[in-house]
């Protein structure tokens, strides 16, 4: 369903002189919208996603704007119907200034920081199109392998992505997921999908996270999602370890975190060369 300037301006309760289409994201239709009395806004409509995106997403920006840490753009509107359409703060891009990596790597540090009461959240998300569940657990071994690693493996079974043998080696890994995830640690406050294209430059040309899964995980999880698709500069590895010291074990966990990253690639791009990562990941631990 199109969302017409009309509808932006009901949604918004202001007069609209210009809709302009821009990039911003692949699963939805993005715009600015320019208003008769000054401010811009970027809006987001999910064109064949659930209801649901819209506000989820915005939860998702409002809590870790709460963290008051790294930039998050501003949530100025979002609604499910008649199509879900979420609208934010106009940023303009910068370059890059000097400090930024290490800005981005204390940034990060301090929104982990911020912490939760447990492993999970207040409601489920999504990550790229896919549900994303967020039932809280006590013990992060348990919400790894049963809110992130089990729904996945459903899922591309089901699609016929992963065989019977991977698929046994995955099962195994989930019943013995409490050996592999190190000591304990403090719930942490994700992002949740932190790949190069989730990090930008404000116009002071300082770090801004944008579309987030967000939940409360464990802090390897965005580093070792950052490493998965490279883009970040070791300086921001360095800048984080130096504000928050990680627990023993760290680089062995990289890839243990990196599979429900590659899990949710096979089920939105289907297997090939997504399921031969997920085979070499899972055969470090089983």
């Amino acid at each position: 369903m199109t969302f017409a300037k009309a509808d932006y301006e009901a949604l918004l309760e202001r007069r609209i002189a210009r809709v302009t289409p821009v990039s911003g994201g692949d699963i939805g239709e993005s715009v600015r919208l320019e208003c008769e009395d000054g401010p811009s806004y970027f809006a987001k409509r999910y064109c064949d996603g659930n209801a649901q995106m819209a506000e989820a997403e915005a939860a998702s920006l409002r809590w870790l704007a709460a963290a008051k840490s790294v930039r998050v753009p501003h949530v100025i509107a979002a609604n499910a119907a008649p199509s879900p359409v979420l609208v934010l703060e106009w940023i303009d891009q910068g370059t890059r200034a000097p400090g930024f990596d290490e800005a981005l790597g204390r940034g990060l540090a301090r929104l982990h920081g911020a912490g939760a009461p447990g492993f999970g959240y207040e409601r489920n998300n999504f990550i790229g199109t896919l549900p994303q569940r967020n039932t809280p657990q006590p013990r992060w071994s348990d919400f790894y392998a049963h809110e992130r690693i089990a729904p996945q493996l459903k899922m591309a079974t089901r699609a016929g992505h992963i065989g019977n043998e991977l698929g046994r080696a995955l099962m195994q890994l989930i019943e013995t997921m409490d050996q592999h995830c190190g000591p304990e640690v403090r719930p942490a406050r994700l992002h949740g999908d932190l790949w190069s294209g989730n990090v930008i430059a404000d116009e002071r040309g300082q770090p801004c996270l944008v579309d987030p899964a967000a939940y409360a995980g464990h802090p390897e999880v965005d580093l070792s999602m950052m490493r998965l698709f490279g883009g970040f500069a070791e300086r921001v590895f360095d800048a984080y370890r130096e504000a928050a010291p990680l627990p023993d074990g760290t680089e062995e966990r990289v890839g243990l975190w990196q599979l429900y990253p590659l899990l949710v690639h096979v089920n939105l791009f289907g297997g090939g060369s997504y399921v031969h990562s997920v085979a070499q990941v899972v055969r470090r631990f089983v």
